[in-house]
């Protein structure tokens, strides 16, 4: 018989899938499938602190990085890139993976962002063809075809029970007649702007034409939806988490929601994930010792003070040495071809160069996992920079998206294999 990937262990009700096993030979196990998550740490970091000093692989460890020195080989940090014609300091969070110019502009429409590129050719083989995550009240970092912003999960407990927690019989027929009544009325939507595209002009039907596509591509997630409703969810071995209330456990949001984004990928829930860490929106932040440093905002414009400087970097070692828990766990989890990190490109930065002066260029970028030529400090032009999508089409292209160009890309990333 043959035995991949998708093999079920059933007993007692509950169905799990086994993982990936190399005692089944490579002909009969299916490769590791490739993910990706993205990452916005909305208020960044001191330039100074993030930033290596000399490039190429031999580069020295900035102070910040040498919080995840352990994982130097499977990481890239970059300098001299950002989005060009993107401005608006905190407003640009919104075009971090669109790159849609002038986002503080009243007439500013943005665009799709890179995760749903993804998801448009991957996110039918999962239950969710993406997942939108944030930590305290903060905007998406998703965006669809029609630059319609995707609505986040703000809490690592909702985001686990959407995963894992399976609802009864009359919860599921429920959740099928509503998604068959959606269909319905999308099929009738659908026949109306039809028979108006007959009678409108060339560009009124241009616009009809891009509405329909978008209304198609509903359809089909719905349809999608329709299919895993009915199949049962994973079970894994980790708890509800307690997700707190008080938004100044901030690193106690972020810990767990990095636990449910390493659950999602390793149980294949998805393969596409953006997270959006809100610290803009966060009063102060609770150490694990217990200590309180208030203002987190307020500390990011410090004005060179060096009492503000100082508590600022307490705050963005921490999001440093979280993030390298993020990237041990992932490594954590064996695959038949590697590891999880192995196969998940990891994109951790910020929309921000500088918060202090609400600065858009030079932008804080670190990508790590997924297969790439890691272990070094790639140097671009800081006067001039670089755009950032040349790096995001470097990832399109790992992830098997056949194209040369994303938004204000002028190729893939040279260094990046």
């Amino acid at each position: 018989m043959k035995t991949n990937r998708r093999t079920f262990l059933q007993t007692a009700g509950v169905s799990v899938s086994l993982p990936l096993l190399e005692s089944f030979g490579a002909s009969s196990v299916e490769a590791a499938p490739k993910r990706m998550i993205a990452i916005n740490q909305d208020l960044g970091f001191i330039p100074k602190r993030f930033f290596p000093k000399t490039a190429g692989r031999d580069y020295a460890m900035s102070p910040y990085l040498e919080k995840i020195t352990e994982h130097r080989e499977q990481f890239t940090v970059f300098s001299g890139l950002s989005h060009p014609g993107v401005d608006g300091g905190h407003r640009a969070d919104k075009t971090f993976l669109t790159a849609a110019p002038h986002p503080g502009r009243a007439s500013f429409r943005n665009s799709i962002s890179l995760d749903q590129v993804i998801a448009n050719e991957v996110g039918n083989k999962t239950r969710f063809r993406s997942l939108s995550l944030g930590i305290n009240d903060v905007r998406s970092l998703s965006y669809t075809q029609a630059g319609v912003e995707i609505p986040t999960i703000k809490s690592a407990a909702d985001l686990y029970k959407k995963m894992f927690l399976q609802g009864d019989r009359d919860a599921m027929e429920a959740q099928l007649d509503r998604l068959r009544r959606k269909g319905s009325i999308l099929d009738v939507v659908l026949g109306q702007s039809s028979h108006l595209s007959k009678r409108v002009s060339d560009s009124d039907r241009q616009r009809i034409d891009q509405y329909q596509t978008a209304v198609r591509s509903l359809e089909q997630r719905l349809t999608d939806a329709e299919a895993w409703e009915a199949r049962p969810k994973p079970t894994v071995d980790e708890a509800l988490p307690e997700y707190p209330e008080d938004k100044k456990e901030f690193f106690a949001m972020v810990r767990m929601m990095n636990d449910m984004c390493r659950l999602a990928l390793q149980t294949d829930s998805t393969r596409v994930i953006t997270l959006f860490l809100g610290s803009v929106r966060t009063p102060g932040v609770t150490f694990d010792d217990g200590r309180t440093l208030g203002g987190y905002h307020n500390l990011s414009h410090h004005g060179k003070d060096e009492v503000k400087l100082s508590r600022l970097e307490e705050i963005e070692n921490a999001q440093m040495e979280l993030f390298g828990e993020f990237l041990r766990d992932l490594k954590s989890v064996n695959e038949v071809d590697g590891n999880l990190l192995d196969n998940t490109i990891v994109l951790y930065g910020c929309h921000m160069g500088d918060a202090n002066i609400h600065n858009n260029s030079n932008l804080p970028i670190i990508l790590a996992g997924g297969g790439f030529q890691h272990g070094q400090h790639l140097a671009f032009n800081s006067q001039n920079n670089t755009p950032l999508c040349n790096v995001f089409v470097s990832m399109l292209q790992n992830m098997g998206v056949e194209t040369d160009r994303f938004a204000s890309s002028t190729g893939s990333l040279t260094g990046l294999v």
